[in-house]
């Protein structure tokens, strides 16, 4: 048999050594893998120690992920679902559709967390953000805010984990008296965004006067763009807590990959990512310590957090209430 010239020998390799290259698909929201969030540099720093191609399939709104993965099903191409927080990974975890992660490696949330299926990689404290340049009187609670005739723009909790964790935040500080509250904070409300980019895009483009948003959105300002104009207002009733998690699908094509993955998110690699893309506290404090800036945002007095459990009992009444006092 007559060999083939070299060049036409690598050409009939290389495809062959394409497909051996295996593919980690991860599920995540539209914002962590913007150019300017954590995806991009995640992406980078796991294939360098993986030997595989990491590609992230993204849909709006961390509230979407779940919607999408119970359309899709175990047919998922995806073998790791990252950005579902705890107000969502009951429901998560009746679908049949998450496996454990078996992991036993602690994190430094500041509050008890352990989850068979679920594992942190960042959290924050909801807040409404406003532009101290231009809002004098700043409001200190909810009740300050509806008696306002300040305009805010809030995220949909059916597409939205901000705008779950805002009817969460309500209820959890209000209880009983959370419908009396929505009732009064209707008119204050200029839009319902499906989610945080474009809520957050209205705010900065001075169509409201504070957004909903993180207590850590304004170190984005102070250190991506040297403006300390921008600051998270301080609620008496306390602030409720957000806490992002990933895991891996029963029926993950990547089983193995996928249990790297949920490896590698606890290390400094991973973490010291966090702070400065997704502008929220790492679930692993990174060795270097928070980026300059972060010592300047507020820390809630009282932090507040439903447990999974509860905040899936809650989700639907606290939903009710909230559709009532908008369509009033």
């Amino acid at each position: 048999m007559r060999p083939l010239p070299l060049a036409l020998a690598l050409l009939a390799v290389a495809p062959v050594a394409a497909a051996q290259t295996p593919v980690l698909n991860i599920l995540t929201y539209d914002s962590f893998t913007s150019e300017w969030g954590p995806g991009p540099a995640v992406e980078a720093a796991f294939e360098a120690v993986c030997a595989c191609d990491l590609v992230f399939s993204a849909v709006g709104d961390g509230a979407e992920l779940l919607a999408r993965l119970q359309l899709e099903g175990a047919r998922s191409e995806a073998s790791v679902v990252l950005g579902l927080d705890t107000n969502l990974t009951a429901q998560a975890t009746a679908t049949g559709l998450f496996a454990p992660h078996g992991q036993t490696a602690g994190n430094d949330l500041p509050v008890p967390f352990a989850d068979p299926n679920f594992l942190p990689y960042d959290w924050g404290y909801f807040a409404f953000v406003y532009d101290q340049a231009k809002l004098a009187e700043v409001p200190q609670s909810f009740e300050d805010l509806a008696a306002s005739n300040l305009k805010i723009v809030i995220q949909d909790p059916r597409s939205s984990t901000p705008g779950l964790g805002l009817l969460l935040w309500v209820k959890t500080a209000y209880g009983d008296r959370a419908a009396e509250i929505w009732a009064g904070l209707a008119d204050n409300i200029v839009t319902v965004t499906p989610g945080w980019s474009e809520a957050y895009g209205m705010f900065t483009a001075g169509e409201a006067d504070m957004v909903l948003s993180y207590t850590t959105s304004p170190a984005y300002h102070l250190i991506a763009e040297n403006d300390a104009t921008k600051a998270a207002a301080a609620f008496s009733e306390g602030h409720y807590m957000q806490v992002e998690v990933a895991g891996k699908l029963t029926n993950a094509p990547q089983p193995a990959l996928a249990d790297q993955f949920l490896a590698f998110m606890g290390t400094d690699a991973f973490q010291s990512i966090i702070p400065t893309t997704n502008w929220m506290y790492p679930a692993h404090r990174p060795a270097a310590g928070l980026p300059d800036g972060f010592d300047q945002m507020i820390t809630p007095a009282k932090p507040l957090l439903m447990t999974a459990d509860a905040a899936q009992a809650a989700r639907k009444p606290a939903l009710d209430e909230w559709l009532t006092a908008l369509s009033r």
